[in-house]
């Protein structure tokens, strides 16, 4: 029996390009049905949010996997801006990144990340962990409508 849920378009903001394939691999892997664009710095992520220059006809994601520690904008400052833009603010954000460190926790959920989660180390348990979203992110969640 065909899958009838809908196509889900995902953006993750990632400047690692062994992180990039790592992510798409495990997304094909666990045969997640998806859209994944990639945005390599938070200013490409910002283009991509907001349809500008060679993002004109990007989709609206319906959920943004958003690193922190990168080039040019960091993740905290991505999220913090579409969080302050009325028209991007509903997307639901997951931090998916390196950093423990407490402060990049509590100010992500500050700036209303909704969720917080430290990519796991080895393909398997990173497997794991895309399997985790897609069972509850893909499956349970209701996503707002796109405009």
């Amino acid at each position: 029996m065909p899958d009838s849920r809908p196509l889900v378009e995902i953006l993750l903001v990632e400047d690692s390009e062994p992180d990039i394939l790592l992510t798409q691999e495990a997304f094909a892997e666990a045969q997640v049905r998806n859209r994944l664009h990639v945005a390599r710095d938070g200013d490409e992520a910002i283009d991509f949010l907001r349809r500008q220059g060679e993002h004109a006809g990007a989709p609206r994601p319906d959920v943004i996997l958003l690193d922190i520690n990168m080039p040019r904008k960091n993740g905290l400052e991505v999220l913090a801006e579409l969080k302050a833009d009325p028209k991007l603010a509903s997307i639901p954000v997951l931090m998916l990144t390196t950093s423990q460190a407490e402060t990049d926790v509590t100010n992500a959920y500050a700036r209303h990340a909704s969720g917080y989660v430290i990519k796991p180390v080895g393909f398997e348990n990173f497997l794991d962990a895309i399997r985790a979203f897609e069972n509850f992110w893909l499956t349970f969640v209701r996503f707002p409508p796109r405009p």
